[in-house]
């Protein structure tokens, strides 16, 4: 997908204010049992279509609204996935601006997830 230098400049913007792991980071994390919530922040169509099992579905259409009354605790770490990377950053650093000190976006996102060998569905 092409996109626009606006966009991408909103990305690398929140980019410097959020934390990010790779697919080897995640896997790391889920292997060691380290506690926490995996965001598909993809839209509806996108999650219809296959997401990790165990995943939380909260487009980035509505997880602003959505995640307190879902996930309450501020402390929670949240590894949030989009399709590329791009609209997870944007989600994990409103995250934090609502108090999230745990928010991570995961680069590369479902691309990289439905090649890393965890379960899907």
């Amino acid at each position: 997908m092409i996109h626009s230098q606006e966009f991408l400049n909103l990305v690398n913007d929140a980019k410097t204010r959020v934390k990010e792991t790779n697919i080897e980071g995640y896997k790391q994390m889920r292997e060691s049992g380290v506690p926490h919530v995996l965001v598909d922040t993809r839209e509806d169509h996108e999650w219809a279509a296959g997401h990790v099992a165990g995943a939380v579905h909260m487009s980035r259409g509505i997880i602003e609204r959505d995640i307190v009354g879902q996930i309450p605790d501020k402390s929670t770490t949240l590894v949030v996935y989009c399709g590329g990377g791009f609209r997870s950053a944007l989600a994990a650093d409103n995250l934090q601006k609502m108090g999230y000190t745990n928010a991570i976006s995961l680069d590369g996102g479902w691309g990289v997830l439905k090649e890393s060998g965890l379960p899907l569905e």
